[in-house]
C-alpha cells in the first residue's frame, strides 16, 4: 500500500488508511509513538492505562469457590 506526504500546517503528514486503522485498532485522537528503526517509520499506538475499576468489571468472587479446599479437622486448640 502506499501514501504521500503532503504539507500539513507548518509539518507534513501522511493519511492513514481506514483498513490499516481497522487492523491496528487506532482510532480518530487515539496517542502514537513514532520510531525509525534501520530507516523505517514505525508507528505504535499508545496503551491508555486501565484504572482499577475497569480492572475489577469482569471480577466475580465465583472464581475463588472451589469444592477441593479442605480445610481439615481443628488441631489442638483450634476453634472453628
Amino acid at each position: 500500500m502506499r501514501g504521500t506526504v503532503k504539507k500539513w500546517g507548518n509539518s507534513q503528514g501522511v493519511r492513514l488508511p481506514k483498513s490499516i486503522l481497522e487492523e491496528t485498532h487506532i482510532k480518530e485522537n487515539d496517542e502514537v509513538e513514532f520510531y525509525v528503526v534501520d530507516g523505517i517509520i514505525q508507528i505504535k499506538a499508545v496503551k491508555q492505562p486501565i484504572t482499577l475499576k475497569e480492572r475489577f468489571a469482569s471480577y466475580t468472587t465465583e472464581e475463588l469457590k472451589s469444592s477441593e479446599w479442605d480445610t481439615g479437622s481443628p488441631q489442638g486448640k483450634e476453634v472453628w
